[in-house]
């Protein structure tokens, strides 16, 4: 499957707006049906598969997906846009037709997803919004350029990232190479692998410094606003769940080359000299990376992937906004991630897995996981002078909840938690085509 050219990865180097790898997998003539629902043999728990249409897909780890109350979970199919009752399983078909789901609104509950208006992915758009019960629909924006990335908590702000059109553009690097990563070869014409092919596409695409933007778009006016330019290539946005004006972003690109992480206002004017973008992490030794980061449901915490250095020592990091306090929760390589989640109560994590020719190397990574935080205490109640300054550490220990050997990590699992806690939702091509599943976390019953 190594020579499939994957639209995630293509998008995300010619258009530098892409998330995750977005692999998709269509059902082959006369393949059997996926089973609706089986015991894992490996891990003893119950997985139920919750779409039925072959190409459906989950959201990104860090959209939100679940109406407010709980009782709904949104996700794309190749025919529309699918609301399932999380108690029943019923499912109902709200959005006929070939859209972009983007998020569900957290104050109205609302789905919000977007139509392209002309062939090209960063064109002009229109924004809509479909109530999930009544399927009542209103527009709710219309852009001319860029791509959209996260709702505020309020739904009073859309924010996006978009190549700016007032100044000179220079070509992006990235054309110049393959774009397969399988293709891409070392400045010296030595074969790479297909994760190392992709660091030199990306590379390529950060060293061409275009110019870009972060804006906002006001749902009740439509006014476009400009929150931050830059010639890093800004991307990853989300807005806080709990702070209407908080909004994180990225500096995308190899991660042991950019300072990823940054918090920035919306409500404040970016010439504001209390507005300057906060980092949110500095590393302090060589090829210390950190990304995949996300709110805690609360919006009190960002959580990220820590790795001391890159490949070698795996840490759930995380940074307490209002104090700067630091938590580091220790991971085992093959229980690594291509992304982590946190459960709604803050009590539970869970990683998604991954291959062996991903940053951990993990001979044995391919599992869905549930992760328990366990912090690692003074010894005999004695303190250190000034530990209240330090990082506070602790291990994640870890069940097996998945067996994924059968899936493909070039599409991402993205994994997260049902609003109950009770089960975790990922998408998996593990019996052909995309699909969506959720395991139950609570082992299944004899």
């Amino acid at each position: 499957m190594k020579a499939f050219l994957i639209g995630g990865v293509a998008a995300l180097l010619l258009a530098g707006f892409a998330h995750s790898q977005d692999m998709e997998t269509a059902a082959k003539p006369g393949a059997p049906e996926p089973p609706l629902e089986w015991i894992d043999k490996a891990t003893g728990h119950r997985i139920v598969r919750l779409s039925r249409e072959a190409g459906s897909s989950s959201l990104y780890f860090n959209y939100n997906a679940y109406t407010p109350k709980g009782d709904r979970l949104v996700f794309s199919t190749p025919t529309g846009v699918t609301a399932m009752d999380l108690k029943t399983r019923a499912l109902t078909k709200i959005v006929e037709g070939k859209v972009k789901l983007l998020f569900v609104g957290r104050k109205t509950g609302a789905v919000y997803y977007e139509k392209a208006l002309t062939a090209d992915p960063m064109g002009p758009k229109v924004v809509m919004a479909t109530d999930p019960y009544t399927k009542a629909t209103r527009e709710v924006a219309r852009m001319a350029h860029g791509g959209l990335q996260t709702l505020n908590a309020d739904e009073t702000l859309l924010a996006g990232v978009a190549i700016r059109t007032d100044v000179p553009i220079p070509p992006n690097l990235a054309d110049a190479l393959p774009k397969n990563p399988d293709d891409v070869e070392s400045a010296d014409g030595k074969a790479l692998s297909y994760a190392e092919g992709r660091e030199v596409q990306l590379n390529a695409r950060l060293d061409s410094r275009i110019p870009m933007e972060i804006f906002t778009i006001n749902t009740v006016t439509g006014e476009r606003k400009v929150v931050h330019q830059a010639t890093d290539w800004l991307n990853h946005l989300q807005f806080s769940p709990t702070d209407p004006g908080l909004l994180m972003f990225c500096h995308e690109g190899p991660w042991h080359k950019v300072d990823r992480l940054w918090l920035v206002r919306t409500d404040k004017a970016p010439s504001d000299p209390g507005n300057t973008p906060v980092k949110i992490h500095t590393r302090t030794m060589n090829m210390e990376i950190a990304g995949h980061e996300w709110f805690s449901a609360d919006g009190k915490t960002v959580w990220y992937d820590l790795q001391t250095p890159r490949g070698e020592d795996f840490w759930v990091a995380g940074y307490e906004i209002a104090t700067g306090k630091r938590t580091w929760l220790h991971v085992q390589r093959n229980d690594w991630s291509v992304h982590f989640n946190s459960s709604l109560d803050g009590k539970l994590f869970a990683g998604d897995g991954g291959d062996s020719e991903m940053v951990a190397h993990a001979p044995d990574g391919k599992w869905i996981v549930l992760l328990k935080p366990r912090a690692i205490p003074d010894v005999a109640g004695i303190h250190a002078p000034g530990a209240e300054h330090l990082i506070s550490p602790g291990v994640l220990d870890s069940e097996r909840l998945v067996d994924m050997r059968d899936h493909d990590y070039r599409l991402e699992p993205n994994v997260n938690f049902t609003p109950d806690a009770k089960w975790l939702v990922f998408r998996s091509n593990m019996h052909g085509a995309n699909q969506v599943y959720a395991v139950e976390i609570a082992k299944a019953q004899p």
